[in-house]
């Protein structure tokens, strides 16, 4: 395994990033009248790889580096729900939604593993 020297070298940051590309792109087929939606789920998908990244940049201070992780971990709680809304409303194909949802389950699972070896 490589040595990790930024972020940009950790895995789930790189998985976050095409994750952030995957909802941006579900998103341009949503409907227009829907774009506070749209736009709350690219925040929030944004969020994940933005907090993980500031963590690293604080990694210096544990406690601030694992509350950063933790804050990813909430951004990823609601991408994870507004993608769900999309599902149910029609927004979302089924295909596309289960392939959003298994990078999420894996971001996920990232996340976790990473917030717990900052304890």
């Amino acid at each position: 395994m490589p040595p990790v020297n930024s972020f940009r070298d950790l895995e789930v940051w790189l998985l976050a990033m095409n994750l952030v590309d995957d909802v941006i792109k579900a998103s341009r087929t949503m409907p227009l009248v829907e774009f506070d939606l749209r736009r709350q789920m690219t925040r929030a998908a944004i969020s994940i790889p933005s907090n993980v990244a500031e963590g690293w940049k604080r990694k210096g201070r544990r406690a601030a580096y694992q509350n950063y992780v933790s804050i990813a971990m909430g951004s990823h709680g609601e991408l994870e729900t507004q993608l769900e809304v999309c599902f149910r409303n029609g927004f979302l194909q089924r295909e596309e939604w289960k392939d959003l949802e298994l990078v999420l389950m894996r971001v996920r699972l990232m996340l976790e593993r990473l917030h717990d070896a900052l304890y």
